[in-house]
């Protein structure tokens, strides 16, 4: 699905959290004993990390059974099932915590990134994700925003050129930014597409001249006006599509959407989210 392995995140996570054994149900849990479980919705939102959940419970141990009932995007509300899982009780025990901090925090994006989603649904605009992520859970929580209803952007800094304000300060300005990009991906033979970050009218049509002679796929424009933006999109006139970021919320994305942009980023889709409230349970 991504560059980083979702088999290889779970081994690691698995190894970080049992260590060289889970000695509290090895103390005491017969190692025959079977079990089942139930995975309890305690909260309103969107159910999101079932797959993921599956992919934890057979590398634990192939032997569980999971049962699915709700699907990864479903609204789910308080007492809800969404899984159960059949099987040896120690095996259960070591998964339910993985699979909870997963299923957790993944659903908690997916709810927010939904609640933002619907705001511009009849907008031709697509909501972005970003790479303000957790180290390590970037794939988890790229795979979240998705199941409630954003576009991934750029996974990581080796998919795509994105110059930002400092590329360009470093770079020695626009022009050459931009022209050294287009040499890098033609020295190196990389396919790419290149993105540039612009901070206000003047930069924007600097980016437009270079762009007569420079490939150029997208132009993000960084926190600017309303009004800004608009004549921001006025002057761009589809030559390039156009990304509205910084610091936009569920109070001004309609705005900025509205304002003629192809994308509106959110960075806070995945660093400022409630986890929502989910349980593993006996039964």
């Amino acid at each position: 699905m991504y560059g980083q392995d979702i088999h290889e995140f779970i081994r690691l996570a698995l190894q970080e959290d049992v260590g060289d054994g889970d000695h509290t149900s090895l103390a005491t849990i017969p190692p025959f004993a079977m079990g089942r479980a139930r995975l309890l919705v305690k909260d309103t939102g969107i159910l999101a990390g079932v797959e993921v959940a599956q992919l934890i419970f057979a590398e634990v141990d192939p032997e569980l059974k999971v049962e699915v009932l709700l699907q990864d995007g479903t609204a789910i509300q308080k007492g809800d099932i969404a899984l159960t899982v059949e099987g040896s009780s120690q095996s259960i025990l070591k998964a339910e915590r993985l699979v909870l901090n997963c299923m957790q925090r993944m659903s908690g994006i997916a709810t927010y990134t939904r609640s933002l989603a619907d705001l511009i649904t009849d907008l031709p605009c697509k909501l972005l994700d970003t790479r303000k992520t957790t180290p390590n859970f970037r794939i988890c929580e790229k795979w979240a925003t998705r199941i409630g209803g954003a576009v991934n952007h750029r996974y990581a800094l080796y998919d795509m050129i994105l110059i930002k304000d400092n590329h360009v300060d470093y770079a020695g300005g626009i022009e050459a930014a931009l022209t050294k990009a287009n040499a890098y991906l033609k020295e190196t033979g990389r396919d790419l597409q290149i993105e540039i970050e612009v901070r206000n009218l003047a930069e924007l049509d600097e980016v437009l001249r270079v762009g007569e002679t420079q490939s150029l796929h997208r132009i993000m424009l960084d926190n600017f006006s309303f009004d800004d933006m608009r004549e921001a999109v006025r002057r761009v006139n589809k030559k390039y599509p156009t990304e509205a970021s910084g610091g936009i919320n569920e109070q001004t994305i309609r705005t900025y959407a509205e304002c003629g942009v192809d994308f509106v980023s959110v960075g806070a889709l995945t660093h400022q989210v409630k986890s929502l409230d989910l349980s593993l349970k006996a039964w």
